[in-house]
């Protein structure tokens, strides 16, 4: 493999060419495969997947079909030590993110500090009022989070992205690691990484953790809710349902019955203690938010505020996804925990203030600028890679509603190899490490989704987007 000209990190080889500590064991088992083995190992991952179903729905597309999620078979390996002070920094910002929305939802300290302008709550449609005085059992809002890294040097990792209302990509995972040690079991044996296949009963036991005061005395009842086959995650929504050996719901097989929500079974009503809910809060409960909504359930809210269910994720956590929001995060951290952020913000200029506006306008080709509330990589410009007319385009937009967009220089992400028909080839990645919270405390998987631009420059690592998935490795000590 040849040295990237990109002067991005390469996570794999130092500058000289040589291999770095944490990838030593792999190399050398690389080294021993003959090409024409791992060819056909890369055809059979690729069979695996398209058997098992492990597809997602593009959004957008005129035909809106369903597409094989690419999977490269070079793990991104970290080491024990990294990782060790990453998910002491995870840590740190779940905590602050719980103890951030609490107060978002009762009496607004961080505001009344002067900390957080009032403007980036004010008609902000991610904040509930139905929420507001509530305190969800056990008081955890985000009950699992995903929190969206990116590197730009050995020690050098930041915090992107915080997904904190419904985060996705967790069953792919779960399914790289299988497929990984089914194609080289013996890789296994030589290299000793962290275990993630118990996902699924952590998050069942987690969630358990949570029941409302309705669920004691009983071992507590957890169902999966869906919006359906046609979301574009439904195959990990059925996958974790699954895995879990809870139930897979939609808004047709529930209803409010005797102050509780209960679920259609073949032995007729149960009523649910824990919902994880993959649905969005405007679509949860017609008699709270959208009327036209036959994705929920009518009357769900107040039974959540009476005690009789948890709701996963909490209505209303998606303010701390808010973009805008994200900017303050260092801020928040400190507010909440009293301690100096452990992991850094991506910089980021509010084009809500006139004179971060003004350096955005001015510095459109060298920066990214993104949507408040966006996901997924829509809405998004990449300044360097946009033609002289999308940034005209888009100069517009943010003159029309500067408010709805924050801005972040262009990064030089750091790469991973994959497997290509000429070899390897570095590629950009981030990180999501899953993150489970309960009354008993905070889980952090050891690695998460590592997302992979597969093209050639490209830094747009969403599947949405034509990136691909690997195996995150965490080394053992």
């Amino acid at each position: 493999m040849t040295k990237s000209s990109l002067s991005s990190y390469d996570e794999m080889l130092e500058a000289d060419g040589s291999t770095r500590p944490a990838y030593s064991g792999y190399c050398e088992w690389l080294k021993e495969q003959p090409p024409e083995l791992l060819r056909r190992k890369s055809g059979e991952a690729e069979a695996f997947f398209r058997k098992t179903g492990i597809t997602f729905n593009v959004y957008g597309n005129e035909d809106a079909e369903e597409r094989l999620i690419p999977f490269d078979m070079v793990p991104r390996i970290i080491n024990a030590a990294q990782w060790r002070r990453l998910s002491k920094g995870i840590e740190q910002r779940v905590r602050a993110l719980n103890a951030f929305l609490h107060d978002l939802y009762h009496r607004q300290e961080i505001v009344r500090s002067g900390r957080l302008p009032e403007r980036v709550l004010k008609g902000n449609k991610a904040f509930l009022p139905q929420m507001a005085g509530f305190t969800p059992p056990g008081g955890v809002y985000t009950h699992i989070v995903g929190i969206d890294l990116v590197r730009t040097g050995e020690d050098d990792f930041m915090v992107l992205e915080d997904n904190a209302r419904t985060p996705s990509g967790v069953s792919y995972m779960l399914e790289n690691r299988e497929t990984m040690m089914a194609m080289f079991p013996e890789l296994f044996t030589k290299v000793r990484v962290r275990e993630v296949s118990d996902y699924p009963r952590r998050l069942a036991r987690s969630l358990a953790a949570c029941a409302p005061p309705a669920a004691s005395g009983h071992k507590p009842v957890v169902a999966v809710l869906t919006p359906g086959t046609f979301n574009s995650a439904y195959y990990e929504h059925a996958f974790l349902a699954d895995q879990m050996g809870a139930e897979l719901v939609e808004g047709s097989d529930l209803k409010v019955e005797n102050g509780r929500v209960a679920m259609r079974t073949t032995r007729g009503w149960q009523a649910i203690d824990v919902l994880y809910r993959r649905v969005d809060d405007d679509y949860l409960d017609p008699l709270s938010f959208k009327p036209e909504s036959v994705l929920g359930v009518s009357g769900i809210m107040d039974v959540y505020r009476a005690g009789g269910i948890t709701i996963a994720n909490a209505p209303g956590t998606g303010i701390a996804d808010d973009k805008a929001i994200y900017s303050f995060m260092p801020d928040i951290v400190e507010f909440y925990t009293g301690e100096k952020p452990i992991l850094a913000n991506v910089p980021t200029w509010r084009c809500a203030e006139a004179d971060s506006l003004a350096y955005v306008l001015d510095n459109l080709e060298d920066l990214v600028v993104k949507e408040v509330h966006g996901s997924g990589g829509y809405g998004m410009l990449i300044g360097p890679t946009s033609s002289r007319r999308e940034i005209a385009m888009f100069a517009e937009k943010l003159r029309a509603n500067p408010d709805n967009y924050i801005a972040q220089p262009t990064l030089s992400l750091s790469t991973v190899p994959i497997f290509t028909k000429a070899g390897l080839a570095p590629r950009h990645v981030d990180l999501r490490p899953f993150v489970l919270v309960s009354p008993q405390g905070i889980d952090i998987t050891p690695g998460g989704l590592t997302r992979v631009a597969l093209k050639k420059g490209s830094l747009v690592v969403n599947s949405s987007q034509g990136g691909g998935t690997k195996d995150s490795w965490v080394l053992d000590d």
